[in-house]
C-alpha cells in the first residue's frame, strides 16, 4: 500500500503547524501515533512528511506501544553533557594552583577572593591543555567558595585599593572636593 501524496500533504501541515508547541517526546509520540494509524508504511511517509529520520518516528511507535507513563520531563536523567570535573578530574586541582598564589581574605573565613578574572584563568587553563571557558571556571569557583571581582582586582573590605577606592573614602567621610584638583575621583 502506498500513501497519497494528498495524505502527505496534510501530515506535514499538521506537523508544521503543532511541532513548534510539542516538545521532543511529544513530537515523537505525535509521530508515532501518525506511523500507527497509517499502517505498514506509515513510519517512512510520516518521516519524509515530518523532515526527520525513520529511527525516530520507530522510537515513537514502541513509546506508544510500550505504553509508558508520562516521565514529567523529555529527557531521561543522566542525559545531557558531563561535567568538565567529571570528564578531567585535574581540572580541579589545576585551577586551585591558579588561584591559591594571589587568594585574598580571611584564611579562615570560607568567603575568599582572587585578584585574576576567571577569562584570564581559563585562558591559562587552555594553554596548560584542559578544553575549559570562563563560565566554568566561574562555577568551580563559586562551588570552593571563592568571589571573583567583576574589576579583576582584590577587594579587601569596603575601602580597598583599586580605581574606587578613593571616591569609596570620599563617600564614606562625607569629603566634598574644594577643587576638581582635589577630587578624588581619577
Amino acid at each position: 500500500m502506498r500513501v497519497s501524496d494528498e495524505v502527505r500533504s496534510q501530515l506535514a501541515v499538521r506537523f508544521g503547524v503543532l511541532f513548534p508547541h510539542l516538545d521532543e517526546r511529544q513530537r515523537r509520540l505525535m509521530m508515532g501515533a501518525e506511523a500507527r494509524i497509517l499502517g505498514h508504511v506509515g513510519i517512512r511517509a510520516v518521516a519524509r512528511a515530518a523532515q526527520v529520520s525513520e529511527t525516530t518516528v520507530r522510537k515513537g511507535v514502541d513509546e506508544l506501544e510500550a505504553g509508558e507513563e508520562a516521565l514529567g520531563r523529555v529527557r531521561r536523567p543522566g542525559g545531557g553533557r558531563k561535567r568538565a570535573v567529571d570528564l578531567d578530574p585535574g581540572l580541579r586541582p589545576a585551577l586551585l594552583a591558579l588561584v591559591e598564589p594571589d587568594e585574598r581574605g580571611d584564611p579562615m573565613s570560607p568567603l575568599r577572593w582572587t585578584v585574576k578574572s576567571t577569562r584570564s584563568l581559563a585562558a591559562e587553563l587552555s594553554r596548560q591543555g584542559y578544553r575549559v571557558s570562563a563560565d566554568t571556571v566561574g562555577d568551580l569557583l563559586r562551588s570552593r567558595c571563592r568571589r571573583c571581582p567583576t574589576t579583576g582586582r582584590a577587594q579587601n573590605g569596603p575601602l580597598s585599593s583599586g580605581p574606587c577606592a578613593p571616591a569609596r573614602h570620599a563617600a564614606a567621610t562625607g569629603f566634598v572636593p574644594a577643587s576638581p584638583a582635589l577630587s578624588p575621583w581619577p
